[in-house]
């Protein structure tokens, strides 16, 4: 098989596990963005495209890739915030999060998370069991609003290889 020919079926393959990982972000657990950039890193490295353009543009995608990878958290932490949460209750929450999910499994962790938000609001508002849901609804279109950002930027990588890789 020419070179050419396995070039291109790996950068069609490249593609389609980018794709898979952009609509794999739904899922809190999957690291989308993560496997988009080293799908791009790959292809980059293999077919030897770190000139100025490929580095600025991988540059870019790497920018995007660690801003996708922190922003979530601090889209949840604002719209939380907005309607009263304390700090403790988040730093609480997202640590009740992250313990679950690397002792029974991630898709515990966002419950998880939710659950301890409700749980130190309620205690934290004197047993408003109203507080803590108008907060517990804020984390949860949070998450809804963070995974819409997360959609997006992985979509900016997807294109930004395409320029790189076409």
């Amino acid at each position: 098989m020419p070179a050419e020919v396995a070039q291109a079926i790996f950068r069609v393959l490249a593609l389609l596990i980018m794709l898979f990982s952009l609509f794999g972000l739904i899922l809190p657990i999957y690291p989308g963005l993560v496997v988009i950039w080293l799908m791009a890193l790959i292809e980059g490295l293999l077919n030897r495209r770190f000139d100025l353009q490929g580095m600025l543009l991988f540059g870019l995608i790497t920018l995007l890739m660690i801003t996708g990878s922190v922003i979530d958290n601090v889209i949840i932490a604002a719209r939380t915030r907005q309607q009263g949460a304390s700090w403790l209750s988040l730093f609480l929450s997202f640590a009740v999060g992250v313990i679950v999910s690397l002792i029974f499994t991630p898709l515990l962790g966002l419950p998880a998370t939710l659950l301890a938000l409700f749980l130190a609001e309620y205690v934290r508002s004197g047993r408003d069991a109203g507080q803590a849901w108008m907060r517990f609804k804020a984390m949860l279109g949070g998450w809804g609003l963070a995974q819409g950002v997360r959609f997006l930027i992985g979509l900016g990588m997807i294109l930004l290889w395409v320029l790189w890789a076409w």
